[in-house]
């Protein structure tokens, strides 16, 4: 019997990276548990095949490698922009929006494997142990969630790589030393938090940036794009149609390469301290200006303002871990109800950094010519009623400021 308890079999969120390969085996050795690891393909770049023969080499018979990039953007992060998420009024989420899916996988194939725990390699002071485990009861309130950095002894990376030695994990020489800074990436964003960037008054150094060029090295000449959407998702990229994935990818290139995307941000964490990050968004910059336009002229005035209003609580619970928590999928309905109509064609210039909206249409449009122009609008609005409305909303107004003068 381990000393650990009776966790007979976990499902290990898995990247083949050092981290995790000693967090495999560190399940072996100190839980006695058989682990099944799954890795998720969600476009974070690089190959992910390796953590197959990794995976292998320590004994494991059950492995789930996974291209999961078009779920993660047709089911978690389209139905998130048709909110225009923002938290704290400038972040997209780009991690936050990933991490229901791996847990809701890890779930999953718990139950597909016989699995009694899962596990995943989020620090104790982060975000992410909150996303994950948030998740994991909401979906199986029986299941053991195991996180090792909350519950092992090693306090230094030397502890970690004597410990992979001992048990013959490979160590790459890069990883012998400290990283200047930690990552996470897939088609969304990517992220870089820790070490160089700690200070929030010293810039970013140029090498943090992965997903995007700089504005300054952009080309001088703007890229015009036109993007379609259907029900407040986008459906074709100029003129093409393509499937959620394909077109995000698209948009990350074009964002790209026209240094689009860049955010250097200190943000409020769940767990309750401020941290500095850098992110790059390329592609969910465009659309997020994108699909603004697009509403712009298809959804009603008050409809627009009450979604706006409860927008900062919607992407609060996506930032907190609670994606599949009652009151986000209450909010979900009411957004998805509010893109029936938001449909049509919005046209775009990308130049140096910025997202320039250049023209909107749909066939479901709001927008009157005949109620806005300044020419004789033959009857379609009489100026004259005018007076009685601002007479009506004035009238509290009045009758305040005739108390005031009284007083």
């Amino acid at each position: 019997m381990s000393k650990r308890g009776s966790v007979k079999k976990v499902v290990l969120a898995y990247s083949g990276g050092l981290d995790t390969s000693i967090i495999l085996k560190w399940l072996q050795t100190e839980y006695g548990a058989e682990v099944v690891t799954f890795t998720a393909d969600l476009g974070q770049g690089g190959e992910i095949e390796p953590a197959r023969e990794k995976a292998q080499r320590m004994g494991i018979k059950e492995i789930f490698i996974e291209d999961v990039r078009e779920e993660f953007i047709r089911d978690f992060v389209f139905p998130m922009f048709r909110a225009n998420a923002l938290y704290e009024g400038v972040y997209l989420l780009g991690t936050s929006i990933a991490r229901p899916l791996i847990a809701k996988r890890l779930i999953e194939i718990a139950k597909e494997t016989g699995a009694d725990a899962v596990a995943h390699g989020a620090t104790g002071k982060g975000n992410d142990q909150v996303r994950f485990e948030l998740t994991a009861y909401a979906l199986n309130p029986d299941i053991k969630v195991i996180a090792p950095w909350r519950e092992w002894e090693f306090k230094s990376r030397t502890d970690l790589i004597d410990f992979a030695e001992k048990h013959q994990i490979q160590v790459t020489k890069d990883k012998r030393g400290e990283a200047p800074f930690s990552v996470d990436a897939n088609l969304l964003h990517s992220s870089s938090e820790g070490k160089v960037l700690e200070d929030p008054w010293v810039e970013p150094p140029p090498y943090v940036y992965q997903r995007t060029i700089s504005p300054e090295e952009a080309p001088d000449k703007p890229t015009e794009i036109e993007i379609e959407f259907k029900k407040g998702d986008p459906i074709a990229l100029n003129g093409k149609a393509m499937s959620p994935a394909t077109l995000f990818t698209a948009l990350n290139d074009f964002g790209r390469d026209n240094g689009i995307g860049r955010l250097d941000l200190v943000e409020n964490r769940f767990v309750g301290m401020k941290s500095r990050g850098v992110y790059e968004t390329p592609g969910g910059t465009i659309l997020h200006v994108a699909h603004r336009a697009i509403e712009s002229i298809t959804l009603d005035r008050e409809a627009a303002h009450l979604k706006d209003s409860f927008m900062p609580r919607y992407a609060e619970l996506i930032y907190y871990g609670f994606w599949f928590a009652p009151e986000r999928e209450m909010l979900q309905a009411m957004i998805d109800k509010s893109q029936e109509n938001v449909e049509g064609a919005v046209r775009l210039k990308l130049y140096k950094g910025n997202v320039i909206v250049t023209g909107r249409k749909s066939p479901k449009s709001l927008y009157s010519n005949e109620l806005v122009t300044f020419e004789d609008d033959r009857g379609a609005y009489d100026q004259k009623d005018a007076a009685g409305f601002i007479r009506l909303n004035a009238l509290r107004l009045r009758t305040l400021a005739a108390r005031k003068r009284l007083g």
